[in-house]
């Protein structure tokens, strides 16, 4: 009997079918973010990063030209097993020799070497548009809710181009686009007014979403945040603004990233919350160490946690997954594929637990059972599970796979 076997046999007598959670594993879309492999600087300026946001480290290798990096994320994915959908941002924009324009006049020809790259692995594209790192957004910081009308009409025109481009995205590949609406808007310091900017910010989204879609195509998102460099005693987009315009706006879903709430606060159990209303939600997902963090995810608690709600409640087609995060300091295809892997681990394990049964226990006021089982479900051999998915993907299961980054490093990042 092989390890997989003897595994397999154990599962099953708590009800679970290994082949099955492998299976289904194999077809759950996960987007990897193109912002990873040259710390969120994009094609289209030559400035540094702003909007509350920073990298930090310089592990040497950055792609720093559209080719280098479509060639590491192309290595990442070879790395990583199951199914996988491109996340790009706005300013990831790739020009003819020469050509130039500004964010508010983008095209869908500009982004025709993502869609080569996603037909190439029939995989979709999920989009973002890019409201920092801007001469728009370097005066006060400040894009859709700035008290300037000049600056937000830039930037509503922006939201708009990059509607048009996510469903270029959509009918190009076959598979609906995921539109992010994220921004860094607020203030350093307490504010006079707070309500002003958030009613600037709803009526400046309104007017993106103006802009005509099919909504089978193009899914707009608001997401949240807690705060970022320089914006740390308000931020326009919280959590309640970008939940309350998502209920009362047809169409749009919430998009909650794990990295941006308060240290006690957990999106495991907001996944479950949102689910009772939302047809569909979105998530990027993370490692937030205090807050507003976007370490490389790690097959951690929360992580764990995280898929166990999306599986557990029956919403792996009512999830949007995207990873997020970026990380300068050390090997940037290697963070990819952590990342990526970390996240397949969380969700094979979700698909691995007697959730059924877990449920009837809890249901049946058997709390001492409960908590034997779940602390049982955290010594099977789950590690055994893990290996055989990723031999039915012909990926490593195992460390060799780092073998291959050292190798893609000497011969092709340390000459760079």
């Amino acid at each position: 009997m092989t390890r997989y076997e003897s595994a397999k046999a154990m599962y099953a007598a708590y009800g679970v079918d290994t082949d099955a959670a492998i299976a289904k594993l194999k077809n759950i879309p996960v987007a990897l973010h193109c912002w990873q492999g040259d710390d969120v600087i994009g094609f289209d300026h030559d400035g540094p990063l702003s909007g509350g946001i920073q990298t930090t480290g310089n592990y040497p290798g950055k792609a720093t030209t559209p080719a280098q990096l479509l060639a590491d994320m192309e290595k990442a994915m070879s790395l990583c097993p199951g199914t996988k959908k491109l996340n790009v941002h706005a300013c990831y924009a790739i020009f003819e020799e020469g050509e130039y324009v500004d964010r508010d006049k983008i095209e869908p020809k500009h982004f025709a070497k993502w869609v080569e790259l996603a037909k190439k692995y029939n995989m979709g594209i999920d989009f973002n548009p890019t409201f920092f790192s801007h001469p728009m957004a370097s005066k006060d910081g400040l894009t859709l809710s700035s008290p300037d009308a000049e600056v937000r009409a830039f930037w509503i025109e922006h939201g708009k181009a990059c509607i048009r481009i996510s469903e270029y995205f959509a009918k190009e590949t076959g598979y609906p686009c995921v539109m992010n609406i994220w921004t860094g808007d607020g203030y350093k310091d307490v504010p006079a007014d707070r309500m002003g900017p958030r009613m600037r910010y709803k009526e400046s989204i309104e007017a993106i979403l103006e802009e005509p879609f099919d909504k089978n195509l193009v899914k707009p998102c608001v997401e949240s945040k807690v705060f970022g460099i320089g914006v740390e005693a308000f931020t326009a987009g919280s959590a309640e603004f970008t939940l309350s315009f998502a209920a009362t706006h047809d169409g749009v879903l919430p998009l909650m990233d794990n990295g941006h709430y308060h240290p006690t606060e957990v999106v495991s159990d907001k996944i479950p919350a949102l689910l009772c209303f939302y047809p569909e939600i979105a998530l990027h997902i993370t490692r937030g160490i205090r807050w507003d963090s976007d370490h490389v995810l790690l097959l951690d608690d929360e992580t764990k946690e995280m898929a166990k709600e999306i599986v557990r409640n029956d919403a792996l087609d009512r999830v949007y997954m995207a990873l997020d995060y970026f990380d300068a300091s050390i090997n940037r295809i290697a963070a990819w594929v952590i990342g990526f892997r970390s996240w397949q681990k969380a969700l094979l394990a979700a698909l691995c637990t007697p959730n059924a049964m877990l449920a009837k226990l809890q249901d049946e006021n058997k709390y001492t059972e409960l908590m034997v089982m779940q602390e049982e479900m955290k010594t099977m051999p789950f590690g055994d599970i893990w290996a055989e998915y990723c031999a039915s993907c012909g990926v490593a299961s195992d460390t060799a796979w780092y073998k291959e980054i050292e190798a893609y490093e000497a011969e092709v990042l340390l000459k760079r």
